[in-house]
């Protein structure tokens, strides 16, 4: 492990502040190292990688003796030293040609690897000479359910997201929208469904097809233009080999979000799967008869219809019909004094 030194001027003081832990972290940088034996295609395919996850991408140009799956102390040196989170490490040998094993450090320690062997390959000088400005983000396109639901092709999906992902910014422009990393894998054979998914024995798991497209957009006489997609490469099939997966514990530490970053969440509000937002309010008991209804002057009640009809025939009626109604005897009223000719 590298030493913690004091420092002595205000560069070295600058360039360790870069390492500190912070709140919203830099971009992932990755750094792409050769091993002891290799070939003409691992070379050109890491250069062809690395021309995707330019300028946050790194190459060793000298060869190193490095076993990963026995022992992966030099890498996390590599890491540690050249503060990257991702390493790509190239190595071929007769039993494992053109390998590529991709890993993933948290706290400059090895969180996951797992090894791709390149079958097919088509490198960007097979392509015509069509690109896209280096720094842009890319979109992601990931076709088969496996993505989804295999842990395999899950750890994959987020495997190369991280790699891939760049810069995070709040801006977003539509022409920045150029290219797009596609990854696409076929169905599971049956008598894979039942095999231990944890076991490093993934003969029987389909290949994952590595694709770049760019985006090419023309006219169409409507308000959105009519998009096309055109293969610039570099294209990969890789056969999944051997992997690592963290522990429950570490992989708990990693997704740990700071305090100041999590969404605040408010008493009695919600949001449900149409996601509009939904709250609970708490009300008193009310009391219906203080509650102001008449808001005109016709709704008084000397202009409600049922007191003036009552007060019309207790003047009609006379005294007599109060004890009629009692005693249940027939009464016949009064002519009235004003009379029509």
């Amino acid at each position: 492990m590298i030493r913690t030194i004091k420092p002595k001027n205000a560069r070295s003081k600058r360039a360790l502040a870069k390492k500190e832990a912070k709140l919203v972290e830099n971009t992932k940088s990755a750094l792409f190292v050769p091993g002891s034996s290799g070939s003409k295609v691992l070379h050109d395919s890491m250069v062809d990688l690395m021309a995707i996850k330019k300028p946050f991408a790194k190459k060793f140009s000298k060869k190193n003796d490095i076993r990963p799956f026995e022992d992966y102390s030099e890498l996390e040196f590599f890491s540690e030293k050249n503060d990257s989170s991702i390493i790509v490490f190239s190595s071929h040998n007769k039993k494992r040609p053109n390998n590529l094993i991709i890993s993933r450090f948290f706290n400059y320690k090895v969180y996951d690897m797992i090894e791709l062997t390149i079958l097919n390959y088509k490198l960007l000088q097979d392509f015509k000479k069509v690109t896209f400005t280096i720094g842009l983000k890319p979109m992601f396109v990931f076709n088969g359910p496996l993505f989804d639901s295999h842990p395999v092709y899950m750890h994959l999906k987020s495997l190369f997201m991280d790699l891939y992902r760049g810069e995070e910014t709040d801006l977003q422009d539509a022409a920045g929208l150029q290219y797009i990393i596609a990854l696409s894998a076929g169905e599971l054979s049956e008598s894979n469904i039942n095999n231990d998914i944890n076991d490093n024995n993934n003969k029987n798991l389909p290949n994952l097809h590595f694709r770049v497209y760019k985006l090419k957009t023309f006219r169409s006489g409507q308000k959105l233009p009519r998009v096309e997609i055109d293969e610039i490469g570099p294209r990969f099939d890789f056969k999944i080999g051997r992997r690592i997966t963290p522990s429950e514990e570490v992989e708990k530490q990693a997704m740990e979000r700071p305090k100041q970053l999590q969404a605040k969440t408010k008493k009695n509000v919600s949001t449900d799967f149409m996601g509009d937002k939904v709250a609970q309010i708490h009300m008193g008991k009310q009391d219906l008869g203080k509650l102001q209804t008449r808001k005109m002057k016709g709704l008084k009640a000397r202009y409600d219809q049922d007191s003036d009809f009552d007060e019309e025939n207790d003047q009609d009626f006379g005294e007599g019909y109060e004890d009629a109604m009692e005693s249940d005897i027939e009464y016949d009223a009064p002519q009235s004094k004003k009379q029509k000719v």
